[in-house]
């Protein structure tokens, strides 16, 4: 069983840079199946555009696809682990920041992502989240 989290992450996630149209970021999720993409600058996190962050922060508020940029919608207090990090620090540090995704830094520079389904695979696979985590999307 794996500890760390450098044994289940994504390496080399999606990111775009900061001035990426969200039209463009949207259709990077669909195509790779992803539900947020890290922004970064020279490998550098900026922050993360999550799904929900394209509903609640851009088309809510009918912003204009085309020209609203990932930095305008992007979180940017972001929570993030290192790649050496036990798996229960980044349950726990996914339970006290409430989020779902934890994107994976080494000193400053971005090497991976986690997201809960990640965890709940490893640890629980036959439970319900590790179950719709591994399922096919549903295109």
């Amino acid at each position: 069983m794996a500890h760390r989290i450098s044994e289940i992450m994504t390496a080399d996630p999606i990111t775009v840079e900061p001035e990426t149209a969200i039209s463009e970021v949207a259709r990077l999720m669909r195509d790779e199946d992803f539900g947020e993409v890290l922004v970064s600058e020279e490998d550098h996190l900026r922050g993360v555009v999550t799904d929900r962050d394209l509903v609640v922060r851009a088309l809510a508020d009918a912003r204009d696809v085309d020209t609203t940029s990932a930095q305008d919608v992007c979180s940017g207090d972001v929570v993030t682990c290192a790649p050496d990090a036990e798996i229960d620090d980044a349950v726990r540090l996914m339970r006290e920041n409430a989020v779902r995704r934890l994107p994976v830094v080494d000193g400053d520079e971005l090497v991976g992502t986690v997201t809960m389904g990640d965890i709940a695979l490893q640890r629980d696979p036959n439970s319900a989240l590790a179950d719709v985590s591994s399922a096919q999307p549903n295109r």
